[in-house]
């Protein structure tokens, strides 16, 4: 859901994404990305120039994914007090 929400600001090569989402490892943002763009969330535009410049976008359908995951944002925002901590039963 993170490299979702950082892409819903437009396009960004994945060296932005690292630094946008920080504590994200090269390995795991690009399974992360192959797998969203496997599923049709994301779609990878490779530009022929030198160096290689690659950048990552929202389709439709991941545009559409943020309304759910921004409403999900906003409630835990109203409802993080109340919710229980991990030592909690």
């Amino acid at each position: 859901m993170v490299v979702l929400y950082s892409l819903s600001d437009g396009p960004a090569r994945p060296g932005e994404l690292r630094k946008q989402i920080g504590g994200i490892s090269q390995k795991v943002l690009t399974e992360t990305l192959r797998r969203l763009e496997h599923n049709g969330l994301v779609e990878r535009t490779r530009y022929a120039e030198a160096p290689l410049r690659v950048e990552y976008s929202l389709t439709v359908a991941g545009k559409d994914l943020l309304v759910p995951i921004r409403a999900l944002g906003d409630w835990a925002a109203v409802y993080a007090d109340q919710l229980p901590t991990d030592n909690e039963p």
